[in-house]
Parts: structure tokens; sequence; C-alpha cells
């Protein structure tokens, strides 16, 4: 009996990352003109951006639902082993419930199964940094318990700051007002959003033009990170690698991580956003001693 982390696409974990830990990455799935994919499987992340860049293509999403699920936890219950399921932001999309149908499903046959399906209140590196510390604790041999307990811990103090390159995207999904938001395009107006404790992604604050608002992502990181050197970051990008490139150069001359992991951001949000989004994420709250010692 074995016990396993396992995680969605929507954590946009760099594949090294998941080769290196042998991460099981369950896919989310998205529709390009009518045909069924699962994000990273048979489109590159690239090409899909390049597919969403043509307004002739018609790109949506769906959360991972109960079946897919099922297929995937299936194996694990049958094993007889364990598992921690770190899940996108209920605040974003449906797959936590879905995700728990299909454990309700397992449990009828499997009894014994444990899964323990934690909503990270999360997006993108969001959850997939707290995957991260939780793969290395494993890896270094901390017990089960700690590490449920760690992850309750980082989904508490997980923040993440993000702002996109258009606006397009967020009119089109009502994210945002098409009059205001048309205004806003024609000004440059780039909104700065957090996603919030409950998961949401939140406006709070609005900045004219690209630098200044990648320097206000790094403003909100400055202030919000706890005071010590920071141990483990990351930062992300729709497609765009200048900005990424820019955003990172600044974060590393104000801000000093051990670590900074870079994530592609993958359909589940590019999708709803468009190429250029840049985010940064990072813990509010320095490691607690006892989680430390395994995060080496």
């Amino acid at each position: 009996m074995a016990f396993r982390i396992v995680t969605d696409s929507a954590t946009d974990m760099p594949q090294e990352i998941r080769d290196a830990y042998n991460l099981h990455v369950i896919p989310t799935p998205f529709i390009l003109n009518g045909v069924d994919h699962l994000d990273g499987d048979e489109i590159t992340r690239e090409e899909f951006y390049n597919y969403l860049d043509d307004d002739k293509n018609v790109i949506t999403t769906y959360h991972i639902n109960a079946f897919m699920f099922r297929n995937a936890f299936e194996p694990y219950a049958k094993a007889g082993d364990e598992v921690l399921y770190c899940c996108f932001s209920t605040g974003i999309a449906g797959t936590y419930n879905a995700a728990n149908v299909a454990k309700a499903e397992l449990l009828e046959e499997y009894p014994d199964f444990q899964l323990t399906i934690l909503d990270c209140k999360s997006a993108s590196m969001g959850f997939g940094l707290i995957v991260y510390n939780l793969l290395k604790m494993q890896k270094n041999g901390a017990p089960k318990e700690l590490i449920l307990e760690a992850a309750d811990f980082y989904v508490e103090h997980i923040r993440h700051i993000l702002t996109p390159q258009t606006l397009k995207y967020l009119i089109r999904g009502g994210r945002v007002k098409k009059v205001s938001g048309i205004v806003g395009e024609a000004l440059d107006i780039k909104p700065i959003i957090e996603i919030n404790q409950d998961g949401a992604l939140e406006p709070i604050s609005k900045v004219r033009g690209r630098k200044k608002s990648l320097r206000a992502l790094v403003d909100y990181v400055e202030k919000n990170i706890y005071s010590t050197e920071p141990r483990v970051m990351a930062i992300c990008d729709a497609g765009d690698k200048e900005s990424l490139e820019a955003a990172k150069a600044m974060l590393l001359e104000r801000i000093h991580p051990q670590e900074l992991v870079e994530g592609t951001i993958g359909c589940a949000i590019g999708a709803h956003t468009g190429r250029g989004l840049i985010g940064i994420v990072f813990f509010d709250a320095e490691d607690k001693e006892e989680y430390r010692k395994y995060l080496q």
C-alpha cells in the first residue's frame, strides 16, 4: 500500500517536476472547434495559444467530470493505495464537486479506499506550488499525517497575483462589462487580479500599460510576502515569454527566492484570459519548522 499525491493539469506544473516526482496529473479537457481534447496530450501549450489567437477558432473548456475522475482514481482503489488529490479551486471551476461524486461511487465498491480531496482554493502554479512542496516533503520521508497537515497550511497561506495582456477574453466570458472593457482596452488599461481566500478571481486595482502592470505584480508580492528570505515562489505566463522575462527580472531584483519555478498556463485558464497573462504565486507565511526539515 502506498500514499500517492495526485493533481490535475490546471496546476500548470512544469514537466521536469512532473517527471522528477512521477506525479500523476489528470488532464483538463477543452473543446476546439467542436472536437474534444485533453490539455497537453494532443496539442502543446504553444499550439493551443496559436489556435486561441485566431478568432475563427472556437475554444471552450469544461471541468474534469466524475467519469474521468473515477477512471483516474480506481487503479489506486484496486491497489489499496491512499490518495491525496490536490484540486483546482471551487471558486473557479466545478472540479471539486465532480471529484467527490467519483469518490462516493468508488466507496460503494471499495469501502476501504482512503481518498482525501483537497480544495486548494488556487489556480495554475498557485496549487502547483502547494503540490510541489508536498512532493518534496514526501520524497524526504515526511509521514502522511504531516503532509496532510502541511497541505491545509499551504492552502491557507498561498497568494496569487496576476494581470492579463488583453481584456477581450474577460469581456467575452462576462467577467468584465463590455462597454467598460472596450474603453479599458482602448486606453491600455490592465486589471490587477488576485485570487482571494475563497479561491475566486477578484480585481483589486488597474493601471495603464504593460510595464506598470508587471511592476504592480511585484509591488504586491513585496507588500504581502513574509519578511524573511522566501524559499520557493513561482511565476507563470500564457504564451508571452518576453513579459515573463521582464517580470522575472523585476522579481529577482527586489525579492530573493531560494527557488523560482516557471510554469506555462494551460487551457483551463488561458482559454478565458487569452495569450499574455502573467501571474506570480508565493506564500505569505514562513514554513513551519516541522515542515522545513523535509523541504531541503
